[in-house]
């Protein structure tokens, strides 16, 4: 995980550690990717936090419309429930709203582990790689809405 402040030119900024991520609210871990490893601590993640539902999803340079679906993500938004994206492999970056309104920006890579809080505007893209596989954890099993910022 690499994290940034980022100022009005979108310029990245101050370095942020995991202990700053969590008392903005967002939670940051990182897990061995074997699935033999990550299983307890993912099942434990799952029953503290009353997440009932994962799935995988991967994006590669190969996924039919991979611009029309990152396009979804790429403008403000917040979801009613947490967003949980463990990244098995690649890497993304969510930018996210702190509480006083700033721009963090997150690059997740393998192995990392993030949680951005119900209610948190965000925005999600990839990097240039293109390429991220991550299981993503739900407490509703019928998922997450984006709701956009006006």
């Amino acid at each position: 995980m690499k994290a940034n402040w980022l100022d009005a030119n979108e310029r990245t900024g101050q370095e942020i550690e995991a202990a700053t991520l969590d008392v903005q609210g967002v939670m940051y871990k990182v897990l061995d990717t074997d699935p033999a490893e990550y299983r307890e601590p993912l099942d434990t993640i799952k029953r503290v936090q009353g997440y009932i539902q994962e799935d995988q999803i991967e994006l590669t340079p190969n996924t039919p419309n991979l611009d029309e679906i990152c396009a979804k993500f790429v403008d403000e938004h917040y979801h009613d429930e947490d967003e949980v994206r463990f990244v098995l492999d690649g890497e993304g970056i969510f930018d996210i709203r702190s509480k006083d309104d700033r721009w963090m920006r997150v690059v997740v890579e393998t192995g990392d582990l993030i949680i951005v809080p119900a209610g948190r505007h965000h925005r999600f893209t990839l990097t240039e790689k293109k390429t991220i596989r991550c299981m993503r954890l739900f407490k509703d099993p019928s998922g997450w809405v984006a709701h956009y910022r006006q």
